[in-house]
Parts: structure tokens; C-alpha cells; sequence
């Protein structure tokens, strides 16, 4: 991973633009490909990035012939396979290092969260009529969605499951969805967030982003009745 912390403008030119004037900004470059544009807010979400497959090329004053580069303006341009490209203008450097993370274990899901993909995916039809599972675990770029599924039309169904459905959950979700439909062969991928309790914050949310929410009973997955409040 390279942490870098420069004076910068960023620009993103493709099916959206968008402008960043310039500020002081933590730029971050991970080692699958992908390019974030952080400012010290916004917790973990970053103000512009460009998920991989991508490339980035670092022009430098010596590789730019022109007369306003002459003050060290650098420039990346960071592009994916649709053409997109980030453009950061980079006008000084405070901070440029590297460091070798290893391989990430990966999250580690709690009991009852682990248990409940289990479960959906042994039921998948759970989540509707027609429902097939493709498979458990499916990896992207940036992590791996719950379950990738096909609904009744044959379509690709993405389903993300929490026990407590938050923002967080809706948020993750839409990244692994933007991601999937790139591809091809999946697109147009639909989403499914499922949890035992879903907050209604997260429910807006996830209807804004044209995402279904799903409300799990666990008791009835696992094939039983809770017996809570119950005297027989």
C-alpha cells in the first residue's frame, strides 16, 4: 500500500464529472490497482476513487515538456477499462511512503452472522420465488458478497447479509454492486440486503439505491419456532 499526502485537484472525467479544488488530501494507492482521494473527515469513505481493474501513470516535470510544470506540478491519471479517468494535479508532495501489509485473513463474521449465510444459502428461496444460489463467498476486487444468486428471470442478485442491518451494511453493498456491474457477464446485477433487524435509516437508504431489504427469522430457517413468551 503507498500512503501519500499531497497539495492537490482532483477531477473526474467519464459518464459523471466531478471537481475537487485544492486542498491537502491523503491520496491512496492499494496494491490491487485502486486509487482513493481522502480528506481527514467522511470516517472511512473517500471523497473520490477509482475501484480496479485501473492504471495509473505519474507524469512528472520532466516528463511534462510544458512551461507551467516548471514549479513540479505533477499529474496521475488514473483510468479504468471504460475509459473513466481520475486526474489529480498534484502541486506538493509532504508525505510519499510504501508498506507491504501481507494477506488479510479477512472478516471474521460473529456465530450467528456466519450461521444465517449458511442458512440462506441452503434456503435461498427465502428471498423469492425461483430463486437459485450460484454460490457462497463470491469474490470481488474488494471483497467478497454473502451470496451471489439468480433470480425466477435468470438475473444476478447480489445479497448482502448482517444479523443488525445499518448504513454500513447498505453502503458496503452498493460498493461490491457498482463493482459487479462492470462485468459483463454478471451486469445488470440486482441487490438483496438481509438482516434480522434492519434500522429504518438503513431501509431508506437501501430503497434510494433501488436495493430490496429482506427481514431474516432465524428461528424459522433453522427449522424451529422460538419458544420465547411461550408457556407450552
Amino acid at each position: 500500500m503507498r500512503l501519500v499526502i499531497a497539495e492537490c485537484q482532483v477531477d473526474y472525467v467519464g459518464r459523471l464529472t466531478a471537481h475537487l479544488p485544492k486542498a491537502r488530501r491523503l491520496l491512496l494507492i492499494k496494491s490491487d490497482g485502486s486509487v482513493s482521494v481522502h480528506a481527514d473527515d467522511r470516517a472511512y469513505k473517500p471523497l473520490n476513487w477509482m475501484s480496479p481493474p485501473c492504471w495509473l501513470v505519474e507524469t512528472t516535470p520532466e516528463t511534462l515538456d510544458s512551461p507551467e510544470n516548471a514549479d513540479g506540478t505533477q499529474l496521475w491519471v488514473v483510468t479504468n477499462k471504460a475509459g473513466e479517468e481520475l486526474r489529480i494535479t498534484i502541486t506538493e508532495i509532504e508525505h510519499d511512503s510504501n508498506h507491504e501489509l501481507g494477506v488479510d485473513p479477512g472478516l471474521v463474521k460473529d456465530g450467528v452472522e456466519a450461521h444465517l449465510q449458511e442458512l440462506l444459502a441452503e434456503h435461498v428461496e427465502t428471498l423469492g420465488t425461483g430463486y437459485s444460489l450460484v454460490r457462497r463467498e463470491y469474490m470481488t476486487a474488494i471483497g467478497p458478497v454473502d451470496l451471489l444468486c439468480r433470480d425466477a428471470d435468470g438475473a444476478s442478485v447480489a445479497v448482502e447479509i448482517k444479523r443488525r442491518g445499518e448504513i454500513d451494511g447498505v453502503e458496503q453493498l452498493t460498493r461490491y454492486l457498482e463493482l459487479m456491474n462492470r462485468d459483463p457477464l454478471l451486469a445488470p446485477v440486482q441487490g438483496i440486503f438481509a438482516a434480522q433487524q434492519i434500522k429504518p435509516q438503513a431501509k431508506t437508504l437501501a430503497n434510494d439505491r433501488g436495493i430490496r431489504c429482506v427481514t431474516l427469522d432465524y428461528d424459522k430457517l433453522r427449522g424451529t419456532e422460538s419458544t420465547e413468551f411461550r408457556l407450552f
